[in-house]
């Protein structure tokens, strides 16, 4: 694709109007890079429409002239796949103004929301109609709805409640055509042909761009409790979290894994931390029960699964939250893990899965190789140990310069997806694939897949203006 001509622009901007079209350099800049500085594009405008009819007639125009459209939410995605191109010939379509809720349901236990409202707001919005939207990520003070449902995002509660894909009844979608589908169905249960929604969910914008999606509420909990227990190892993690599965069962709606390096830092770096238990453990799992009942059913819950754990010798001390505040402090402290792992310098991300029982393999085996191709390098493992998916991050050497170590990124890479391949894992469990894994994807799907994918991408945006270079 060429770079747009300015009568080209002139016409996209007409669609939004000139106070929503931004074509300087100081406008522009913040959708051209993500947080953690892999990624930067550049484009000659951004388009901030407010309405599906004006995404509408964007795509149409972009279609018919065969510009590239770059969607974007709320640019929190770490595989840059909200990011345009460096060549500057594609042009961003943010969807930050289309932020409203349109509908709340309690007793369907349904929300209509917009693609550009911040999950926040639709925790908020959930919650004044004493609901629960259960969709829980560290970033989900800025993420959009739009962003979520794109990525398949996972986040904190995945265990209880499913990744984003399960979250969702129906789509409304502007294609590469321009033409909208309104599927905003909220149908528990529709057999009525092709599953359409389940297309364009985790396709990150290169289908279409999703505009507002039926999303699922739940009940709220009556009752919330909090652990976090040291241990010797992550087998013993392992071992802990089937306890809590077999005593709390779909109340256990959490369940993350951490190192001592990850307490450390956080302890450290995160304003107003404290070690939670006296004495340093090597592991520390995480544990959040939940109850439709009370308060009381949670905290009992949280100290059955203690003793039989201290009982079997799988837990070495551990610490409840005593309130709503002590809680939300242990979920600060993981929350922040992200972001604090920049104080120890260079950090080679992993987004990894495989099946629960080989995770204490997988961070012994991954641990050991990075070290042998990095000597000095930190492992700073942290994740969801209930359901497999680990963030497998490697940060650089004391000492080491910060970006010679990052130039190792693809090696590091390609050592611990192998061990991940080995062990009939993922190398995108909720982060996607963007531009950061596209050479990746072939390794873990068959042809018989990719042919597949292909065809659908070909189908629906045959002259392939939706986020090019994507994915595929």
């Amino acid at each position: 694709m060429d770079t747009p001509e300015t009568s080209l622009l002139d016409r996209f901007a007409a669609i939004v109007g000139a106070q929503y079209a931004i074509r300087d350099a100081g406008g522009i800049a913040p959708y051209l890079a993500e947080r953690r500085e892999k990624f930067a594009g550049a484009a000659p405008l951004v388009l901030r429409p407010g309405s599906v009819a004006e995404i509408a007639a964007i795509l149409k125009l972009a279609n018919d002239t065969r510009t590239g459209v770059v969607p974007q939410a709320g640019n929190t995605g770490l595989v840059g796949g909200q990011i345009p191109s460096p060549a500057g010939d594609q042009i961003v379509v943010s969807l930050s103004r289309l932020n409203r809720v349109r509908h709340v349901d309690a007793a369907s236990n349904v929300m209509i929301a917009e693609a550009g409202l911040i999950l926040a707001d639709a925790h908020r919005a959930a919650a004044e109609a004493d609901r629960l939207f259960p969709l829980s990520l560290a970033s989900e003070g800025s993420c959009e709805i739009g962003g979520n449902l794109s990525t398949n995002a996972g986040g904190t509660a995945v265990l209880a409640y499913g990744n984003a894909r399960e979250l969702v009844l129906g789509l409304e979608v502007v294609l590469a055509s321009g033409e909208v589908w309104n599927g905003l169905r909220t149908l528990r249960k529709d057999n009525t042909g092709y599953d359409l929604k389940d297309l364009f969910v985790g396709a990150e914008g290169t289908l279409g761009i999703i505009t507002a999606a039926a999303l699922k509420l739940f009940p709220r909990p009556r009752g919330v409790a909090v652990a976090l227990l040291g241990l010797k190892d992550p087998s013993a993690a392992l071992a802990v979290f089937n306890v809590a599965k077999g005593l709390a069962g779909f109340g256990l709606t959490a369940a993350e894994l951490m190192p001592r390096i990850a307490v450390e830092t956080a302890t450290k770096y995160l304003a107003g931390a404290r070690d939670p238990l006296a004495a340093p453990h090597a592991w520390y799992l995480m544990l959040e029960v939940s109850s439709p009942r009370n308060q009381e059913d949670a905290d009992a819950s949280i100290e059955a699964i203690f003793a039989e754990s201290m009982e079997r010798g799988l837990v070495e001390d551990g610490v409840a939250a005593k309130s709503g505040a002590e809680a939300a402090e242990l979920w600060r402290m993981r929350e922040a893990l992200s972001d604090l792992q920049k104080n120890l310098g260079g950090s080679i991300k992993h987004d990894v899965a495989v099946p629960l029982a080989a995770v204490p393999e997988l961070l012994g085996r991954a641990a050991d190789a990075a070290k042998k191709l990095v000597p000095g390098c930190r492992p700073f493992p942290f994740g969801h140990i209930g359901d497999g998916n680990i963030h497998l991050n490697i940060s650089q050497p004391e000492g080491m310069d910060k970006q010679a170590f990052l130039a190792r990124w693809d090696e590091m890479n390609a050592v611990v997806h192998a061990i991940v391949i080995d062990l009939g894992g993922t190398i995108s469990a909720e982060h996607g694939i963007g531009t950061l894994k596209r050479a990746m994807l072939e390794r873990v799907k068959s042809p018989v897949e990719m042919s597949l994918m292909r065809k659908i991408k070909s189908a629906l945006d045959p002259h392939g203006i939706m986020n090019p270079g994507k994915v595929l």
